[in-house]
């Protein structure tokens, strides 16, 4: 079992709010009734350390204030949009030493004490960021990604957003296959400006910067 690393508790920036203690509220009601939520027996919400004690698998896993969360697997026209992007991410940032892209499952650990552990679809950890890298991700990535799906997409862009920001996420990127768009949101920034792209607009990203990503070319 790996000893995890103290991660800083999230500070709110300005002009935002803190984020609410759900430990009561879990928020899966958003949710479009295909995600599976599922308790230990012991009708007890987990630690982070009693998480890591799972046999390791490649299922899609999160840990939401101490309740293990498992949605299905995703749907062919999901991985081929998530093994599409990881691809030409990999290469550009690859090709510039950025740092290092990474697909899921992995554990990102967002926060020790309250037990809240999350799997985006892809992440990106900064060269100078490597340090939170262990056998899982300690803290948060410089930019997350999130292809939206029919189960989940509301918790994506909703919840899942907020932790993202409260969190210390710099960028988050939600990938609509339906609409076959891709919107940029610098959670790092006043206001936090977002952007949509489609069709033959190239990404712009302010942790990746201009990217030789074409939307169009994503969803091939």
């Amino acid at each position: 079992m790996d000893a995890a690393p103290a991660v800083p508790r999230p500070a709110s920036r300005a002009g935002q709010p803190r984020l609410t203690d759900l430990t009561d509220r879990l928020p899966f009601a958003v949710d479009d009734g295909i995600v599976v939520v599922t308790i230990m027996a012991k009708a007890r919400r987990l630690s982070t350390d009693e998480y890591f004690q799972y046999p390791e698998t490649t299922r899609r896993m999160e840990l939401v204030y101490g309740v293990v969360r498992e949605p299905p697997a995703p749907r062919w026209g999901h991985q081929t949009v998530v093994t599409r992007l990881t691809a030409l991410l990999e290469s550009h940032v690859r090709d510039r030493d950025l740092g290092r892209v990474c697909v899921s499952p992995v554990d990102v650990v967002l926060d020790v004490e309250r037990a809240l552990v999350v799997q985006p679809d892809i992440v990106f950890i900064s060269a100078k960021r490597m340090s939170i890298v262990r056998e899982r991700v300690f803290g948060a990535p410089d930019l997350t990604i999130e292809v939206l799906s029919l189960g989940t997409g509301l918790h994506d862009r909703t919840i899942k957003l907020d932790w993202y920001r409260t969190y210390g996420v710099r960028e988050t990127w939600l990938v609509d296959a339906l609409s076959r768009q891709v919107d940029v949101i610098d959670l790092a920034a006043r206001g936090e400006p977002r952007s949509t792209f489609e069709k033959d607009d190239r990404i712009r990203s302010t942790v990746l910067g201009d990217l030789p990503i074409i939307v169009s070319s994503i969803f091939e």
